[in-house]
């Protein structure tokens, strides 16, 4: 005997989904940087040294100066040569206008007067010590520096966005379906 059967099929429905990812770019443009260190400033003031060498007095020495020079130590010694003789003279005319108080001026003078002083002996440096004379003044150096602060110009640029959104599309890859087939419903003839 055959029982009466109901036979069913069915088809899930399937739902394909296709999605894109969104995408995002972010770039960070470098900051616009200017930089500039002026030159300091510097200014030096300078007097020059001096240096003076007097070698007069060693020229002298040695007998070798100059004829302007020759000719006023030549006066010179004229002069008092002058004022010395006109000295000794008013003294020894002093002593004989008192020649009464005795002594004998007139033999002490012709002995003074009829021999030349006996000169000294010694040794003598040519040209003499500390004949040279040096003087030297330094040069003095005045420095001035004057710093210029740097100028720095910093422009910060905004970062640059790209986005482009993520879609999602839904579609049927599959429709549902549902067979029902009836099977030994009626009984069999014979």
């Amino acid at each position: 005997m055959r029982l009466p059967q109901i036979r069913m099929e069915s088809q899930m429905a399937k739902i394909q989904i296709h999605q894109q990812p969104g995408k995002q770019e972010i770039s960070q443009p470098k900051a616009d940087l200017s930089i500039q260190q002026p030159h300091a400033e510097i200014t030096m003031k300078k007097t020059p040294s001096k240096l003076t060498i007097d070698q007069t007095q060693a020229w002298e020495d040695m007998d070798l100066m100059h004829i302007f020079r020759r000719n006023e130590k030549f006066a010179q010694d004229g002069y008092s040569g002058h004022i010395e003789g006109m000295g000794r003279r008013a003294e020894q005319g002093r002593e004989l206008m008192e020649i009464e108080n005795g002594g004998n001026p007139i033999v002490s003078q012709a002995v003074a007067n009829g021999h030349k002083a006996m000169k000294s002996l010694g040794i003598k440096f040519v040209p003499s010590t500390f004949a040279v004379k040096v003087n030297y003044e330094p040069s003095d150096v005045e420095i001035n520096v004057e710093t210029n602060k740097p100028i720095i110009e910093a422009k910060a640029n905004t970062p640059e966005l790209q986005y482009e959104p993520g879609t999602v599309s839904t579609s049927m890859e599959q429709y549902q379906n549902l067979e029902i087939d009836f099977i030994n419903l009626f009984p069999e003839k014979n």
